[in-house]
């Protein structure tokens, strides 16, 4: 289910930290990395030369962080629109996942500041794994999924389970926001019932949440409450195919769910939009 791995690094180590976290399981062992990182092609010749260089050193020192095998990296460096590039390359690769640092902008001030993960979070339909720049970076046990009726919260939930399958003593936090009938046994609830009889067959230590109020704030609450090492949430798609290139202002604009959990969450978020 991941395979192949892209990583937008920008020299902060906070995403080769994550990945080396993600290599530590299993299923994900022997996925292939590429590690891009990309030059704005705005300079004059010289400082492209000094740019090219310094990335060239913050490729080398990523492929140091991550102590994998030669055969296993793919390094690119790139020049360009940094959140154009991103997509292009993840599209090259096949890439099943994304991952890449984050300033947690929120709404307008990401559209001002030119936020390339806010873009690229608009832009893609592939896996996105954001990690802010002022989280602590832990090892994956307690992984969190926020489920719906949804098409992405079904993908979100097969994510969760491909991870934590392979974690020794994981356990798997199925939370459901503002469900229809309250319901004493969270694990009756009709959105949360498939995703413990799924975590029963495959043997995984789970726990069932259920709670009211404004869906972000409330999943980053509960996320906290857990506290979580890792969020999976969907994103469902809501423009026309015609239109999928083009930027949707209410989400760039921080009005939709999963922007402000990618915002507010205080852990890793993996963003899913579609079924792969």
């Amino acid at each position: 289910m991941i395979s192949k791995i892209l990583i937008a690094v920008a020299g902060l180590g906070k995403c080769e930290e994550m990945l080396n976290m993600l290599l530590e399981i299993p299923s994900v062992e022997r996925a292939s990395v590429t590690l891009l990182h990309v030059v704005p092609a705005k300079s004059s010749a010289g400082e492209m030369a000094e740019k090219l260089e310094k990335g060239g050193q913050i490729l080398a020192e990523a492929v140091k962080a991550l102590k994998l095998p030669p055969e296993q990296v793919n390094v690119r460096l790139r020049q360009g629109d940094p959140k154009n590039i991103v997509c292009e390359v993840a599209d090259e690769e096949g890439s099943d996942l994304i991952i890449m640092g984050s300033r947690g902008l929120r709404g307008l001030k990401a559209v001002l500041d030119n936020s390339v993960s806010q873009y690229v979070f608009q832009l893609t339909s592939r896996p996105m794994l954001l990690i802010k720049d002022d989280i602590y970076v832990k090892r994956l046990n307690r992984i969190m999924v926020a489920l719906d009726d949804s098409p992405a919260a079904k993908y979100c939930l097969d994510l969760a389970i491909f991870l934590a399958k392979d974690i020794k003593g994981a356990q798997l936090i199925l939370s459901h926001i503002n469900p229809n009938t309250p319901i004493d046994n969270p694990e009756a609830d009709p959105v949360l019932a498939p995703a413990v009889t799924v975590a029963k067959q495959m043997d995984i230590n789970y726990r069932c949440m259920t709670s009211s109020g404004k869906a972000g704030p409330e999943i980053c609450r509960v996320a906290e409450e857990v506290n979580a090492d890792l969020l999976i949430i969907g994103s469902p798609d809501r423009r026309p195919s015609i239109a999928r290139g083009v930027v949707d202002l209410d989400r760039l604009l921080g009005n939709s769910q999963s922007d402000y959990v990618r915002v507010n969450a205080a852990c890793p978020v993996l963003l899913a939009r579609t079924i792969a």
